[in-house]
């Protein structure tokens, strides 16, 4: 069956064992990898092999084991990313402009051009097997950082004024982009081009070429695809499109919490700006205790995949995350908006919401990743994309939805959507492959088969 127009233009992944072939050289006893291109004979001194592409011979250059070449030898690795560079300078300098803010527009303007990238180093560093753990530490820093935000601004603006809140920032953001001066380039292509143009230099052999140079792709189509393939992801894909809803539900009412709080703690119970910020300490609780957890997803993961990964496995954090979040919005529905409750019963809900926070986001975000291994910058692309156009809605009604329809019943009508959307993860984990059985762009592992991904068409 041919692949998708867009996979035509982005070669597909190699599996697990072919990718680790293409990587490395070097490893005895080791045989030519099939690529849909003829392997004529390996070398075990350059990690160059010869190969015919159509009627042109070709030396393909790749990866060569113990070198400190390949992102997975990741302490031995001496290149530098400049992506992260330049948007973390980005992200730095115009975080300027808020501290100097004279008016609104300045500081809303300056806040909407303070753009940062989060790339996809997990998957360069690590393998799929090994994944899981990384994946929940950054999502754990991912979603501690917004609790940490309120806790300091709350106490810097309360005690300074909302303008050193920035002037803070901005002296942070400047120690982390001279951190990311030190991050070393992990993306495989970019670190074989140049080694390739190294040997091209030393060798005088013009026939030296990459995998990525041989599929060059235009920049123009591209473009095209990075703008185009997300959606066509996000609408054609049942999985993509329903796991992206409840993501940004979830991720929804983390923006949600930063408004609502100060409604319970401040209004309700008479809580300064300082210490209604301390108060998401008992997310943050509940994130840490979730990121604890998380090992014990990963002996389950390895325990179940035995006979070979396949996507549902991710899901098992999922479905507890499911349970326990609509449970933390009853409690914080019938415990906020009443100041004869004491405040840590809101706590105590933050606790669960934050707990369910990670388990859903980690569990979700991988089985996305796994289910679309070929296509998963797009994929993550369409669910950050609704995610963040809902999340940033929040801000506009939230306020009058706590007020105009009542504490209580803002929260209740929160925690029955958690109850609709429940068994979701229930039934993508015992019908998600046969879905993506069906799809022409998920991954064909099945329980049981052995495989990693998709195979390869030749």
């Amino acid at each position: 069956m041919a692949e998708p127009i867009e996979a035509n233009l982005f070669p597909s992944e190699l599996t697990q064992e072919q990718d680790e072939r293409y990587r490395m050289e070097g490893a005895e006893n080791q045989h030519d990898v099939d690529l849909g291109r003829v392997a004529t004979r390996r070398s075990q001194t350059t990690a160059v092999g010869d190969l015919e592409y159509g009627n042109e011979k070709t030396d393909l250059v790749t990866f060569e084991h113990g070198k400190g070449e390949d992102p997975r030898e990741f302490s031995q690795a001496k290149k530098w990313k400049p992506i992260y560079c330049v948007s973390m300078f980005g992200y730095f300098i115009f975080t300027l402009p808020s501290a100097l803010a004279k008016n609104a527009a300045t500081l809303v303007v300056s806040r909407l051009i303070a753009v940062c990238n989060v790339g996809g180093s997990l998957s360069d560093v690590w393998e799929i097997k090994d994944r899981g753990t990384p994946m929940a530490i950054f999502s754990t820093t991912i979603f501690m950082g917004p609790c940490l935000g309120p806790i300091l601004g709350g106490w810097i603006g309360q005690k300074a004024g909302w303008r050193y809140i920035y002037w803070v920032l901005f002296a942070l953001t400047g120690v982390v982009f001279i951190g990311t001066l030190l991050i070393p380039e992990t993306l495989a292509p970019v670190l074989l081009k140049r080694k390739a143009n190294a040997l091209r230099k030393s060798t005088g052999n013009s026939n030296l070429r990459t995998q990525e140079e041989l599929d060059h792709i235009p920049f123009g189509d591209r473009m095209k695809i990075a703008l185009i393939r997300p959606f066509i992801l996000m609408f054609c894909e049942p999985i993509i499109f329903f796991m992206s809803i409840y993501l940004t539900f979830v991720y929804s009412l983390l923006y949600l919490f930063f408004f609502a709080y100060p409604i319970t703690f401040s209004e309700v119970h008479g809580f300064s700006g300082g210490l209604t910020g301390t108060t998401f300490v008992s997310i943050m609780i509940g994130i840490i205790l979730a990121m604890c957890a998380m090992p014990r997803q990963e002996s389950r993961y390895r325990r179940v995949t035995a006979d070979g990964a396949f996507p549902e496995a991710r899901l098992y954090p999922m479905m507890i995350g499911s349970i326990v979040l609509p449970i933390a919005l009853f409690i914080y529905a019938f415990t906020g908006g009443y100041s004869f409750v004491h405040w840590i019963a809101p706590c105590i809900s933050g606790a669960l919401f934050g707990f369910s926070l990670i388990l859903i986001y980690v569990a979700a975000n991988s089985y996305i990743v796994d289910s679309y291994s070929d296509y998963a910058a797009s994929a993550i692309a369409a669910k950050t994309f609704m995610r963040s156009e809902v999340a940033s809605a929040v801000p506009l009604f939230v306020n009058q939805m706590f007020h105009k329809m009542h504490f209580q019943y803002a929260g209740l009508l929160l925690a029955l959507v958690a109850c609709v959307i429940l068994p979701m993860p229930f039934f993508f984990f015992f019908r998600g492959e046969g879905i993506r059985l069906g799809s022409k762009r998920a991954s064909k592992a099945t329980r049981g088969s052995g495989a990693v991904s998709k195979d390869i068409a030749h």
